[in-house]
């Protein structure tokens, strides 16, 4: 009658729990005492009651008379059998009176009621964790142990529990009982299944006490905190980096041991990631399915859509300390900040090229494989990069979406804009850190960073000549061959270089419209003018890293480095003369030719080179822009001043052969060796 009348009249003197029959109390009371008197013969554990130590030989013996009729599975004692087939049932009878969450077991709401209460009762006495349940605790305690006594009999992996180990065994088996009903996507367990239905719901029950941010999963929220409590328990065994998660750690791992166990169907491109991968395959399928709702342009990874709403937005909130630059990315920032600290840590195994990012890595590898995966479908031209393809398509479009608001240019890509835009603002964000020159672009800083350190990275394979630039090498191949693509439309005339026909075009343009303040002297172009002014400011910022030399312009320092070494790579095909420059020897070939394409428009006199013709129309104007410091006296030309500047020295570097009298002048000598009767060359 106690059943019918729930009276409990048998109560625990230490806990004070009550039961209904006195042989409950009594086999209770063993928890306390620590009794365990009945021990299995095979593993030596011992259990307070004999009903215990027989449900645990079924262990031992594999034994699972229980069967499920509805999906055959099979378990070791009926109870289980029994709360498993509420999974079919759906029966959950057991209701929290708080939240209304329903259970199949009285004691999962048990479980679940300590949410509410936040108790903790069972505590660590080895690290002080606490635990609503003990055998929370039990399973905890096996981490300081090492303890796992579930092995996997198909891997060899072991576990702490048998729930986890039973998980596991569906990965061997394929088993997903846990079928989502509005999907109909299947799960190996029911936590997974009920963290999947928040896709349907929408439920984000966990968040962010910090900033608020909501999650799906206990788990995430975890791993999210770690942002604010910078915590990063995972490390790396190879270079000691850290990661927040074990999965990032794994993933990092791959980068030590070349792993890529992700592989596309399609073109058999390995990744390391499985993210990457699928990201990988819109290539071929040309899926884009993340759409920006403001312009429609679609993009096939999320990460690529938040990067083009900043276009929008306009939102840069990354600032570099060093120069001032705004991104709207934090790893824009920390790639551009490489650009200070010159800094490329990530090297080529086949070459040793070094470059400042991993993608840039990638890439370059794809020359070793002669790989260029993105293809035109209009030309056929191939490319190593999806960006470099769709600047492309803008040669047949015709398209330029990138218009100055300030001078009306367009531009089909963003880079040349950018770097357009500097010209307006004067900005100028890359400096050598050697001696302070400031640089629009990158490229700019990158060739001026060769003068000091003297690399030539770009060598002919003809003549083994090497250059700071590939255009330069680009240029330098032309002397090999006859070939003169570029022609001049008012004359006709060929040229093998860009250079030479921008220069030569001058001759046919006689509007001069840039004035010097100084000395009122015009100019064709701007360019001319300000290298034409450092002949009053006296500034020579081009030095000669051997010497010390200095020069107004870069091309005079070129060409005056190659006085330190007996190259001469430029040779004559009609008189075998050598030449260390193009323009050397190409003014070298009207002695042979008889052209003179520069014509003084006052007098009409012609010249071989346009530098004499300068020289000669300061007859007209009166310049002299050559004082002698001395006596004050004034010369058209460097070269007369050099002369000059011998009257007060008394230095004469020009000795005769024949009789040992020296002269001040070249001039001079020539007329002295005609007395001696001798045709003698200086």
């Amino acid at each position: 009658m106690i059943v019918h009348t729930g009276e409990k009249p048998h109560s625990c003197d230490q806990c004070g729990k009550k039961f209904t029959q006195h042989g409950g109390l009594r086999t209770h009371m063993k928890i306390h005492t620590g009794e365990k008197p009945h021990k299995c013969d095979q593993c030596e554990k011992s259990f307070s009651e004999p009903s215990y130590l027989k449900k645990h030989m079924i262990v031992h013996t594999g034994e699972k008379p229980h069967s499920c009729d509805q999906c055959g599975k099979t378990f070791a004692q009926h109870g289980s059998l029994r709360t498993h087939m509420k999974i079919h049932t759906g029966e959950k009878p057991h209701k929290c009176d708080q939240c209304e969450k329903a259970f199949s077991e009285p004691s999962n709401l048990k479980k679940h009621m300590i949410v509410h209460t936040g108790e903790k009762p069972h505590s660590c006495d080895q690290c002080g964790k606490t635990f609503a349940q003990h055998g929370s605790l039990r399973t905890h305690m096996k981490i300081h142990t090492g303890e796992k006594p579930f092995e996997c009999d198909q891997c060899g992996r072991g576990f702490t529990n048998a729930g986890a180990f039973n998980v596991h065994m569906r990965i061997h088996t394929g088993e997903k009982p846990y079928t989502c009903d509005q999907c109909e996507k299947s799960f190996s367990t029911s936590a997974q299944l009920q963290t999947h239905s928040r896709v349907h719901t929408g439920e984000k029950p966990y968040s962010c006490d910090q900033c608020g941010k909501e999650f799906t999963q206990a788990g995430a929220l975890t791993v999210h905190m770690r942002i604010h409590t910078k915590e990063r328990p995972h490390k790396c065994d190879q270079c000691e980096k850290s990661f927040s998660t074990s999965a990032q750690l794994q993933t990092h791992s791959r980068v030590h041991t070349g792993e890529k166990p992700y592989s596309c169907d399609v073109c058999d491109k390995a990744f390391s990631q499985s993210a990457t991968l699928y990201a990988h395959k819109r290539i071929h399928t040309g899926e884009k399915p993340y759409s920006c709702d403001q312009c429609e342009k679609s993009f096939s990874s999320s990460q690529s859509l938040k990067s083009h709403m900043i276009v929008h937005t306009g939102d840069k909130m990354y600032s570099c300390d060093v120069c001032g630059q705004t991104f709207g990315r934090a790893d824009s920032l920390k790639k551009h900040q490489s650009v200070h600290t010159g800094e490329k840590p990530f090297e080529c195994d086949q070459c040793g090229m070094k470059f400042r990012s991993k993608n840039n890595l990638s890439v370059h590898r794809q020359v070793h494989r002669g790989e260029r995966p993105y293809k035109c479908d209009q030309c056929d031209k191939a490319f190593r990069r999806s960006e470099h393809l769709s600047n492309h398509y803008r040669t047949h479009t015709g398209e330029k979406p990138y218009s100055c608001d300030q001078c009306g240019k367009e531009f089909s890509q963003s880079y040349t804009y950018n770097c357009h835009m500097r010209i307006h603002s004067g900005e100028k964000p890359y400096k050598c850190e050697q001696c302070g020159k400031d640089f629009r672009i990158l490229k700019d800083l990158t060739q001026h960073r060769r003068i000091h350190t003297g690399e030539k990275p770009f060598v002919c394979e003809e003549c083994g000549q090497a250059f700071t630039q590939s255009q330069s090498l680009k240029q330098h191949r032309k002397v090999h061959t006859v070939e003169r693509p570029l022609n001049c439309e008012k004359c006709g005339k060929s040229f093998k270089t860009n250079y030479h026909l921008v220069s030569h075009l001058k001759s046919h343009v006689k509007e001069k419209t840039f004035k010097c303040e100084t000395c009122e002297k015009f100019f064709k172009t701007l360019q001319c003018l300000q290298l034409h002014q450092r002949i009053h400011t006296g500034e020579k910022p081009c030095e000669c890293e051997q010497c010390g030399k200095a020069f107004r312009n870069l091309g005079n320092l070129l060409m005056h480095k190659r006085s330190h070494s007996d190259e001469r790579p430029h040779k004559c095909d009609q008189c075998d003369k050598a030449f260390k420059t193009t323009e050397a020897l190409a003014t070298h070939v009207r002695t042979h030719t008889g052209e003179k394409p520069y014509s003084c428009d006052q007098c009409g006199k012609e010249f071989i080179t346009s530098g004499a013709l300068k020289v000669h129309m300061r007859i007209h104007s009166g310049e002299r822009p050559y004082s002698c410091d001395r006596c004050e006296k004034g010369f058209t030309s460097s070269g007369a001043l050099q002369t000059h500047l011998r009257v007060h020295t008394g230095e004469k570097p020009f000795v005769c052969g024949e009789c040992g009298q020296a002269f001040s002048q070249s001039g001079n000598m020539k007329k002295h060796l005609a007395s001696h009767g001798a045709s003698v060359t200086i």
